[in-house]
């Protein structure tokens, strides 16, 4: 059984949320918001919302255990890029790209081994 989380327009460039994603793929759900809550990065904030959102619906939705979910997927896809300016010497046009993210959540629950 899969369950998943999707947090839209985060305001945090993809590049960066995905080494944030990197360090909790694979890991226990109960494991991976331990780790995030000790990570420096702004991404982790997000990343942890968003993980226990995804083991609120399987407790709430599909009356699953978080104790044995485990993230099988997460990723963090482009989201709209906001165009702003800054104005230049000599009245040169400097673009600044605010950059979003879109990031999923899936956790499954591990099988077992007999």
């Amino acid at each position: 059984m899969e369950v998943r989380a999707l947090t839209r327009y985060l305001p945090i460039s993809p590049r960066k949320l995905r080494l944030v994603c990197d360090k909790v793929r694979g890991m226990d759900a109960q494991e991976a918001l331990i780790v995030l809550d000790y990570m420096p990065q702004k991404g982790s904030a997000f990343v942890s919302k968003t993980l226990s959102s995804a083991m609120a619906n399987a407790a709430n939705n599909f009356d699953l255990n978080p104790d044995e979910l485990y993230v099988s997927k997460i990723y963090a896809g482009d989201g709209p890029t906001l165009k702003r300016f800054k104005a230049g010497a000599r009245g040169r046009f400097k673009p600044r790209l605010k950059r979003t993210s879109h990031l999923w959540v899936i956790l499954s629950e591990r099988e077992e081994e007999d």
